[in-house]
């Protein structure tokens, strides 16, 4: 079922998740079961796994600190950030592994990537245990967005150039953007009463 759901649920965004453990212990790893869920109040949610019955990394330090940082992956990160991905052990440093730089963050204590075009700051909202994944969600306390992805002080997904996830090892690029307004349907006549 999971080679079916990655192959035909894409492109997936990918959450470059950063965090802290509670003795200061950096951690990053990618995330494609990410998603926006509402925003007032902002709130995103990323799956996490166990790994062989324990938690992994990420899963541990959020649950041990309270917060994560979303670092958005762009073109010129996705191999580092598919560097980081493997199964490293709880006492390497995926940030100095990929040559990332670890950031401080204004409103938590897990780092931002500083070469990721944006962050985003989150404190842990909820825990909801569904079978052996753990869906985490994380309101947005803070957001960081680099000045070269923006045109018009809105980000530009031209100038972004995110990665998506498909299945297996592909990953995609947005190189083109469809545009197709909404329809707009007239106001109707006043009712009466």
């Amino acid at each position: 079922m999971y080679q079916f759901m990655i192959g035909v649920i894409v492109p997936r965004p990918i959450a470059f998740v950063s965090t802290v453990s509670r003795t200061g212990r950096l951690n990053a790893a990618p995330f494609s079961y990410f998603c926006g869920l509402t925003n007032v109040p902002p709130l995103i949610g990323i799956s996490a796994n166990l790994r062989a019955g324990t938690p992994k990394d990420t899963l541990r330090n959020i649950r041990e600190t309270g917060d994560f940082v979303v670092n958005v992956v762009s073109e010129e990160l996705a191999a580092r950030i598919v560097q980081a991905s493997g199964d490293w052990p709880e006492d390497v440093d995926e940030l100095a592994l990929t040559g990332l730089t670890a950031a401080p963050s204004d409103r938590v204590k897990s780092p931002r990537v500083a070469e990721s075009p944006v962050n985003l700051e989150c404190t842990l909202h909820r825990e909801i245990e569904l079978g052996q994944t753990f869906f985490l969600v994380g309101e947005v306390v803070r957001a960081h967005v680099a000045e070269a992805v923006l045109t018009d002080g809105r980000v530009d997904i031209a100038k972004l150039k995110p990665v998506g996830r498909l299945g297996g090892d592909g990953y995609s690029v947005v190189r083109e953007v469809l545009h197709l307004a909404r329809p707009r349907m007239a106001p109707g006549p006043e009712p009466r009463g």
